[in-house]
């Protein structure tokens, strides 16, 4: 009989759950472990990124500065309209420096320059004095100043010996004022007419001079000199023209150069 009751007390006793109560001993390192945890969350300060966030990688903070890097460039174009005009000036330039246009003008800088437009006086014709001889001139002035343009511009020069009452003479200068015989005197010529009719003795010597082998003179006497002051053929020694178109411009184009 008391054997049969103590079994199931027993038996109770192994079965029924246990309370673990954790030792004195153990209880002082898990508070100490919760003082410190709570100690460095409040040094450190609450996190503002969730534990589950993903942290952005270098290629995306490199991508979302580069918008802000453009507008800062534009920003600073709208800021300075100049410096833009200035490189845009500066770029323009460059492009025309190697254009087809700039080549042409250096090569044409490099060609042989053309020949100056002739401005001698010998491009207009020389003066042709009218009929007459004039005997208050000064025939010797006269012949100097047209030696002188003789040797400027290349032309002979033609000096006609009359008188004003010598009717070959006044033959002489119809023909002289004919358009064709003035063009080529003014062309090829400095026509000087010098009196000896009169008492003139410094044209009487004059013409000794230009016509030095004397004896009588068959007026008009007409000699042409070259612009050294060589003479090239007197009429006193030759004998004169036919007086006429065909005569006198035949002596004219013969002694022309």
């Amino acid at each position: 009989m008391s054997s049969r009751m103590l079994r199931p007390v027993r038996a109770d006793h192994r079965t029924a759950p246990s309370r673990f109560t954790a030792p004195a001993g153990m209880r002082l390192p898990l508070v100490a472990a919760a003082v410190v945890a709570a100690g460095l969350t409040a040094a450190c300060g609450p996190a503002t990124q969730s534990v589950g966030a993903a942290v952005p990688s270098t290629a995306e903070r490199s991508a979302q500065a580069l918008p802000s890097a453009a507008s800062s460039v534009a920003a600073s174009a709208e800021a300075s309209p100049s410096a833009s005009a200035s490189a845009s000036a500066s770029a323009s330039a460059s492009a025309q420096a190697g254009s087809p246009t700039a080549k042409a003008g250096s090569a044409a800088a490099t060609r042989t320059p053309a020949k100056p437009t002739r401005t001698s006086s010998a491009a207009d014709p020389a003066a042709v004095p009218g009929p007459g001889y004039d005997s208050s001139a000064d025939a010797q002035k006269q012949v100097d100043a047209a030696l002188r343009a003789a040797k400027s511009d290349g032309r002979m020069v033609l000096l006609d010996f009359g008188a004003n009452w010598c009717g070959n003479c006044k033959a002489a200068d119809k023909v002289f004022a004919q358009p064709q015989t003035a063009s080529a005197l003014g062309a090829s010529y400095h026509l000087v007419k010098i009196d000896i009719g009169g008492n003139s003795s410094a044209n009487s010597a004059l013409l000794r001079k230009y016509s030095p082998s004397g004896g009588t003179y068959t007026m008009p006497v007409l000699v042409v000199v070259s612009p050294s002051g060589t003479i090239r053929t007197d009429t006193h020694v030759t004998g004169n023209p036919s007086l006429t178109s065909d005569g006198i411009n035949a002596f004219l184009r013969q002694w022309a150069s």
